[in-house]
Parts: structure tokens; C-alpha cells; sequence
């Protein structure tokens, strides 16, 4: 049978598969067969007056507003499916004020949950550039998801535009396959954290409270930094199926486990260098903002796509803010840290604590 599921490569594209796929986008809102490109101008207040001397057939509908408060749902589809491709692009300077939501079959709570350009790996300002597998962003701000989202019977998805002014423009795509979905295909589920570590407790929660069978494929974080020195020798720690006081995997680092080491730096004396930014197919440092007025602050993604983290009844995630005193002994830090963490599980799968207010959400 054909994958439609865990290839993300070349592998199966040659394959023939029974299947059929459809599209939303403002100017298919319902992903119907034949269904595009089928609005006049003037039809609502999402068509654009651009159009109105060529007329139907030609970009009539391209986006759509969202007004303050207001929650409009992108994709209600019945199954079975898998979601291959979600495009979306925002001004910038408004990611952190949209909720993403997805909610599965007939679960009332959304298993995706998160400000949208961090689901993006783009929490910071909208303007990383991305060149991971699942997840790429390119100039100026086209974010793309490959993430794999198969559903049994009911996919939902809905943005909440929870900033204080409108959104006049909002573009999106979502492509989808109509399709059998393995008995065994786990959803994919989002989640975004926020905290400001202690001296006393130098330790962000990544995820917790997951119950069910599942397996962890990905982390990003934006890091906040606000000690002037070295930031990254936290470990990140994976607590599986009823560890307590000791995880079953430690890593060594915080840029160790996002695929680098020594501070991220090239140069033979790191104290005159800066680190070095990068994004590979599983790994990347995107963004590292030093300097101006703002804190220094951090862009990182791992995506656990050749090495999931299998769990079989619940999973916890957390990570150290630990930097070196002069001393050469490790410093605890207080920081601000904000994680978005990806798996997949079965369902039904446990309600996410609330998220944040839009203050405790936008960028500092």
C-alpha cells in the first residue's frame, strides 16, 4: 500500500495510489471538486477590488480578513485523510497574536494548539528562513508545513485572531488527500509553552501531561536570553512511561541537542566570535538576534523525523537554562522560554493546559 504517512522524500512518489486530492483556500473555502475560482468581484468583503476589471476566474478571492476576536475556521473536512501541505502567510509583526487550532474526529479540545508563526518555527519576528524537511520558511514569510496530518473520520482546523486590530490580509493553503488511513496512523499534535525560569528552578517544561501511545518528532524554541554570557549547557530531558526522578534520555546540552557544539561558534577564540546560524533537514539554529535594543534571543528547531522518541502511556519534556560562572561552575539562568513541541499519538489524547493570554504571548 502506498505511504502517505512517514515518507517524506522520494521514495514512494512513484507509486500509483488510490486517492483523491483536494485544496482549501479563500478561493475554494470548502475544497469542493470544481469549486475554485468561482467568485465575482464584489461577492463579499474578502474579494479584492483588484480584480474588478477582469472578473471572475482571476485571483478574485485571494485572502481573507479576520476581525479582532474573531475565530474562523480554515478546514472542516470529513475523512478519511491525511493534510500534506499547509501554506500560510501573515504581516509579520502579528504572528504571536493568532491562535492555530486543529481538533481531530470528535475530540472537543484541539491537539494543535500554539501561535501560529511558532508553529511555523518562526516565533520570533516572521522572518526566519527555514530549509528543514517538514517545515520551510522562505522570504518574506511564506511559512510551509509537510507535516503528515491524517484523520479517521473529522479534521477541523480554525485561527483566533486575538490582537487588537483586524487582519486584512490572510493567505492560505491547504492541501489534502482523501484517502484510507492505517488503523495504526497516530495524529499529529502541537503545543506551546512558556516561562520564565529561577535561579532557584533554571528548568522550562517542553511538554507533560501526554497520555496514550505516540511517539515525539520535534522542538523548537525561542530562547530569550537575559544573562550576558553563555546560555546553552542545559540538558534536555525525556521522561517516558512512569520515569520519575530520572529521565530515560539526557542529552549533553542545549546546542548539542540541536546538532552543534561549542557555543555555535567557527572561530578559534570564542570570545571574540559570534555563533553561526543554520538550518539543515532536521537541525537548525535559524535565528540568533545579538545586539540593538532588544535581549539577545534565540531561534532553534530539532526535528526527530529519523530518531522518534517512542513512548507507550505518557511522555514529559523539559530543558536547563544553565550557563558557567567565572569559576568554571555551571550558572543557573533566569530566562524566557517558549517551546512549541510536535508528536504523534493515539486518541483520545489529553486536554492541553490554556494558552497564554496575548500578553504573555508577544515577543519581548
Amino acid at each position: 500500500m502506498p505511504d502517505h504517512f512517514s515518507s517524506l522524500g522520494l521514495g514512494g512518489i512513484a507509486l500509483l495510489r488510490k486517492a483523491e486530492t483536494r485544496s482549501l483556500s479563500a478561493e475554494n473555502p470548502d475544497g469542493s471538486k470544481g469549486g475554485g475560482a468561482r467568485a465575482n468581484p464584489g461577492d463579499d468583503e474578502h474579494c479584492t477590488p483588484a480584480a474588478s476589471e477582469l472578473g471572475r476566474g482571476w485571483k478574485v478571492r485571494p485572502c481573507i480578513r479576520v476581525r479582532s476576536g474573531e475565530t474562523v475556521v480554515l478546514a472542516d473536512v470529513a475523512g478519511p485523510g491525511v493534510v500534506q501541505h499547509i501554506w500560510m502567510t501573515v504581516l509579520h509583526e502579528r504572528l504571536r497574536m493568532i491562535a492555530l487550532r486543529v481538533y481531530y474526529d470528535d475530540q472537543t479540545t484541539p491537539s494543535i494548539e500554539a501561535p501560529l508563526g511558532d508553529f511555523f518555527a518562526n516565533g520570533v519576528d516572521g522572518c526566519a528562513l527555514i530549509g528543514s524537511i517538514p517545515v520551510a520558511v522562505n522570504p518574506r514569510g511564506g511559512m510551509n508545513s509537510y507535516w503528515p496530518m491524517p484523520f479517521a473520520r473529522r479534521l477541523r482546523i480554525t485561527i483566533t485572531n486575538d490582537g487588537p486590530h483586524d487582519l486584512s490580509e490572510v493567505f492560505y493553503q491547504i492541501t489534502y488527500a482523501l484517502t484510507d488511513v492505517p488503523a495504526d496512523a497516530g495524529y499529529l499534535h502541537a503545543q506551546w509553552r512558556r516561562s520564565m525560569t529561577t535561579r532557584q528552578h533554571p528548568e522550562h517544561t517542553i511538554l507533560d501531561g501526554v497520555r496514550g501511545r505516540g511517539h515525539y518528532v520535534g522542538t523548537y524554541l525561542v530562547w530569550n536570553q537575559f544573562s550576558n554570557q553563555w546560555w546553552g549547557e542545559g540538558e534536555v530531558k525525556f521522561y517516558l512511561d512512569g520515569d520519575g526522578e530520572h529521565p530515560t534520555i539526557c542529552g549533553t546540552g542545549t546546542e548539542d541537542y540541536f546538532g552543534g557544539a561549542w557555543g555555535f561558534r567557527t572561530a578559534a577564540n570564542p570570545e571574540t566570535s559570534g555563533p553561526v546560524t543554520y538550518s539543515t533537514p532536521y537541525l537548525g539554529y535559524a535565528q540568533a538576534l545579538i545586539g540593538g535594543e532588544r535581549v539577545p534571543c534565540h531561534g532553534l528547531y530539532r526535528w526527530h523525523i529519523p530518531d522518534p522518541i517512542c513512548f507507550a502511556r505518557d511522555l514529559r519534556v523539559t530543558i536547563q537554562a544553565l550557563g558557567w560562572y567565572p569559576t568554571r561552575k555551571f550558572q543557573p539562568l533566569t530566562d524566557d522560554i517558549a517551546s512549541t513541541a510536535y508528536w504523534y499519538q493515539s486518541l483520545p489524547s489529553a486536554a492541553f493546559p490554556a494558552l497564554p493570554s496575548l500578553n504573555d504571548r508577544l515577543p519581548r
